[in-house]
């Protein structure tokens, strides 16, 4: 008996030993950047790899297609089509803003760019599971290669917005240049958030769910169709709270608002705006980077 109680406590000893030298190992093969930065830095110490996933999803997206990112216009354009009618016609409060169909444009370009992107980084860890299994690499280049891909779609959107604002909107050619390294900051933004949503739905798979019902009423609380601004003072003052919720109490609102103000409006946006898409942005980044390196380690256990 008393052999056996010693083999067994020596076969539990050397269990121990090898779940040490497993986890040390895997600290060992992680990159050697710490915190944060680690998650950002693979991007560029990763810039082929993350060249290839990205030309991977792009090139998936077009495949067989005779228009390629041509096509990705036509949902905005529809939609845009579609509400100008029915909010721009039939709601006669919109007939008072200026250039509405630019102001429709501008936020439908922005928010397909946010939804799209959040909507594809959810899966996009569960689709490449098979690569995630096989290869060690830099998880985070999976989700970021998605946003990228429906960033080259924002850019295009992007370019016809200031050309059609240089052409409608005179007077907003000194500064509709600033929608360009405001568009930066959102991408910046909706990149921390893809990451959050695509570490958080390989332990949940139910996130990817969540996220598909959360963004139409999200879209509906967020002006884009409607305008803060075309309210009469009595309704404002009334509901004065709930707008505030709406717009500072949304993230996505400010980036919105300051973008389309450059374009749209032809002045330079609101300060706070501004300060509100930069300060969102880098906390975004930061929680990707944290919920990230919390659950790297389990990413491919998870799939």
């Amino acid at each position: 008996m008393r052999t056996l109680a010693r083999r067994a406590g020596e076969g539990r000893a050397r269990q121990r030993e090898n779940r040490h030298a497993s986890s040390g190992e895997s600290r060992r093969a992680r990159s050697p950047y710490t915190g944060p930065v680690a998650v950002y830095a693979d991007l560029v110490r990763y810039r082929e790899l993350f060249a290839n996933l990205f030309r991977r999803d792009f090139q998936a997206k077009y495949r067989g297609s005779a228009l390629g990112v041509a096509w990705s216009l036509v949902n905005p354009l529809a939609l845009m089509g579609v509400y100008l009618v029915v909010f721009g016609v039939l709601e006669k409060q919109n007939a008072k803003v200026p250039h509405y169909p630019l102001y429709l444009l501008s936020g439908i370009a922005c928010w397909t760019f946010f939804a799209i992107s959040l909507q594809s980084a959810a899966r996009s860890m569960v689709d490449s599971s098979e690569l995630i299994r096989k290869v060690r690499f830099p998880r985070q280049l999976v989700a970021f290669s998605v946003v990228a891909a429906q960033a080259v779609t924002f850019a295009v959107m992007l370019g016809i917005l200031v050309v059609l604002s240089l052409v409608f909107v005179p007077g907003a050619r000194a500064t509709v240049w600033l929608a360009f390294p405001l568009a930066l900051l959102f991408v910046a933004l909706v990149a921390g958030c893809a990451l959050v949503v695509a570490c958080v739905n390989v332990l949940l798979r139910d996130v990817e769910h969540i996220l598909t019902a959360a963004l139409l009423p999200w879209f509906f609380l967020t002006p884009i169709l409607w305008v803060t601004g075309a309210l009469s003072p009595a309704s404002a003052s009334r509901h004065h709270l709930l707008l505030d919720v709406l717009v500072w109490g949304n993230f996505v609102t400010p980036a919105i608002v300051a973008i389309r103000d450059a374009i749209w409006l032809g002045r330079v946006p609101r300060t706070a705006d501004v300060v509100y898409l930069a300060l969102a942005a880098l906390i975004a980044l930061a929680l990707g980077a944290l919920v990230f390196d919390r659950i790297d380690d389990r990413i491919a256990i998870e799939l």
